[in-house]
């Protein structure tokens, strides 16, 4: 670990430099050896960063949704090609490249945060052995070690020894108790996370291994923050617990007002936009005009959740328009009531006495039963004699068994 925390030692200065502009500002208010002081600092340090990473937590969703599209394709390139690895990875990039989309953008956020990471763990770790590092004088130095978070000092691990603790004004029980607890809140606020996701924001019409691979993550990932939390000071949990408390905040925003198509989450938007613009009677904001429009545009290709969204816009006699907007529809409120659901029902089979009365045929003109009729439906001539050929073609008997009517010629072979 120390390996990879000086690797990312070009960002440990910046890093410092803003816990201890945070810390002048709550060090005013709290104290400055105060727990309060250096931890709201870490808080503050995530907050800032998580605002820089915005557009990439952007990014990241659309790429996500991208991938949930593709998953169908990407699945039929694999069973076609699945003998041919090299002209299946060509394909996938094909794919990739011609929808803009990145399998590595939903990394991204986790990616950038990285050096943060590292650099804060470098920070409290030098804080424990007593280094001054970055712009963290020996006061600042000793001010951080003397600052305690409900009995725990930011520097100070779940595994550490008693004599480690006892160096740093604490006792163990006190660090155990409080490192553990933040360790199972770290977990907690991860699984509800992945677990928000799948269960809300999934195209649930479709199933891909792509589904498979996020319900794996969603308990793999809570496993690996208990196991590898024993190793982080309290500092670094602060960090890691504030990031994940954000990113399921951000998440639920995202899910609740921009879900996606075929989701859990759209179905339920769908529902308070339907019940907003019903009791108003119009569409109000840029951005539900924007999804109403989106939908409109799909035509036939709406999803179950839209299709029930414009049914109930029919129900209420409003009709929604290409610009997104709605209108007043008296015909959009007879056709969802009466028609709608008649359009989509397959039609039902008629019996053969109702196929022949369609073809202008009465049962009357049905022969009766043991006398089958050998005259044309159209009078003929009564002067008029058929050829003695004809005559014995149509008074032929069909065999049983055998079909009635006229009989193909059999092939010359089979004479």
């Amino acid at each position: 670990m120390d390996t990879i925390a000086s690797f990312f030692s070009f960002i440990t200065t910046p890093v410092s430099w803003v816990i201890v502009q945070f810390h002048s500002l709550y060090g005013a208010v709290f104290g400055p050896d105060t727990g309060w002081a250096w931890g709201l600092s870490i808080v503050s340090l995530v907050v800032l960063i998580r605002i820089c990473l915005i557009p990439l937590f952007v990014k990241q969703i659309k790429s996500t949704r991208n991938m949930q599209v593709l998953q169908p394709k990407m699945k039929a390139i694999q069973e076609r090609y699945k003998n041919d690895k090299q002209r299946q990875s060509e394909e996938m990039m094909k794919l990739y490249k011609e929808t803009g989309t990145n399998p590595l953008s939903s990394c991204l956020p986790i990616l950038a945060q990285s050096p943060f990471f590292f650099a804060l763990y470098h920070v409290l770790s030098s804080i424990a052995s007593g280094k001054t590092i970055g712009v963290i004088n020996q006061s600042l130095l000793d001010s951080a070690r003397q600052a305690h978070i409900f009995g725990a000092p930011l520097a100070a691990k779940f595994m550490d020894s008693s004599d480690k603790v006892a160096s740093l004004n604490a006792s163990l029980t006190d660090v155990r108790i409080v490192t553990a607890i933040m360790i199972v809140l770290m977990s907690a606020s991860q699984f509800y996370t992945q677990r928000q996701l799948m269960t809300k924001n999934v195209d649930l019409t479709v199933k891909t291994p792509y589904m498979q691979q996020q319900k794996m993550l969603m308990y793999i990932f809570p496993v690996i923050f208990a196991v590898t939390g024993v190793n982080f000071p309290v500092g670094v949990l602060v960090y890691w617990l504030t990031t994940n408390v954000w990113t399921m905040g951000q998440q639920m925003y995202v899910i609740n007002q921009n879900p996606t198509p075929g989701s859990k989450a759209q179905d339920q938007y769908l529902q308070r936009l339907l019940k907003s613009i019903t009791s108003q009677g119009q569409v109000r904001s840029r951005r539900k005009r924007t999804i109403v429009q989106a939908i409109v545009a799909k035509g036939p290709d709406r999803n179950d959740n839209e299709r029930r969204f414009v049914t109930g816009l029919a129900k209420a006699g409003l009709a929604a328009q290409t610009d997104g907007t709605v209108a007043k529809s008296d015909t959009a409120t007879v056709e969802a009531e009466a028609g709608g659901a008649a359009r989509r029902q397959q039609p039902k089979r008629q019996t053969k006495a109702q196929r022949q009365a369609a073809a202008g045929h009465s049962p009357a003109d049905k022969p009766a039963p043991g006398k089958p009729s050998l005259q044309k439906d159209e009078p003929q001539d009564s002067t008029s004699k058929p050829s003695g050929k004809s005559a014995a073609g149509s008074a032929r008997q069909a065999k049983p068994g055998q079909r009635k009517g006229q009989q193909r010629p059999k092939h010359p072979s089979k004479k």
